[in-house]
């Protein structure tokens, strides 16, 4: 059972563009979600990578790296405030982002990696596991457990989808309760959950239409955190763009999650 006394009651949001591509961008993105915390008075982290470890081609854009991206992400805090998430692929970035960031995020694909969860989680910060598109809720406990034996207070888990076939993912939401029983915390990645893997030729695609549904399905499965990927221009971003939503729809997918 859940380790974590932490009240969850209050839905929480992670919204941010998938991967840094510029100052710019990140200050664009900040800007709109100050504006959309200030108005519906919620919980919003912003996230962004700073290096996408796993694109699909070795042609496609990774972002500005460790060290460059950790001090675009901290200026990002110093300005506007907001929390930061950030994920890391290796076991020594933990340390460092660590250092910026409020939560660590670990990818789907690398859920399993003990110690990847164990430099994450002797930082002391939070640290949000991805369930892998290859396991179900209950498998999620051991990632959990690997997080909390090496010392980690604040566990989150966020479900994306399942592998269904090739280039496809379904969502079991049955999922959600289940993953409830090892931590308070369940996120829903709304727009990860909507690609389609390798499915655009040498790159994802992705159905965004679908994420507004998405979100308020896992809410009545009980989820307590939203993970949105935004972007001011989704169509010629350097990573995700299909799946991810217009910055300026944002506000009303989050104002329907909250509204009484």
């Amino acid at each position: 059972m859940s380790q974590n006394n932490k009240c969850c009651d209050k839905p929480l949001f992670i919204a941010g563009p998938c991967v840094i591509e510029s100052a710019e961008l990140l200050d664009v993105v900040a800007q709109e979600l100050v504006s959309i915390k200030q108005e519906l008075d919620i919980d919003i982290y912003f996230k962004a990578s700073f290096d996408k470890a796993n694109r699909t081609s070795i042609h496609s854009f990774r972002g500005p790296g460790l060290e460059r991206g950790l001090q675009m992400l901290s200026d990002i805090k110093s300005r506007y405030g907001l929390p930061l998430l950030t994920d890391v692929h290796e076991s020594f970035q933990a340390k460092a982002a660590g250092e910026v960031v409020d939560v660590l995020q670990i990818p789907a694909f690398l859920c399993r990696q003990t110690d990847l969860l164990v430099a994450a989680a002797e930082t002391g910060k939070a640290v949000n596991i991805k369930k892998a598109q290859f396991l179900s809720g209950e498998d999620m406990r051991y990632p959990v457990e690997k997080c909390r034996e090496a010392g980690a207070k604040d566990v989150w888990l966020t479900e994306r989808g399942n592998i269904y076939g090739y280039n496809n993912l379904v969502v079991d939401f049955r999922n959600i309760p289940l993953m409830k029983q090892y931590t308070d915390r369940v996120v829903m990645d709304c727009t990860h959950s909507v690609q389609r893997p390798g499915g655009a030729g040498g790159k994802t695609g992705g159905n965004r239409e679908y994420v507004p549904a998405m979100a308020k399905a896992a809410q009545a499965f009980g989820a307590n955190g939203f993970f949105f990927e935004t972007h001011p221009d989704p169509e010629n971003a350097l990573s995700d763009g299909p799946n991810m939503i217009y910055l300026n729809n944002l506000k009303q997918v989050i104002k329907e999650l909250v509204k009484p």
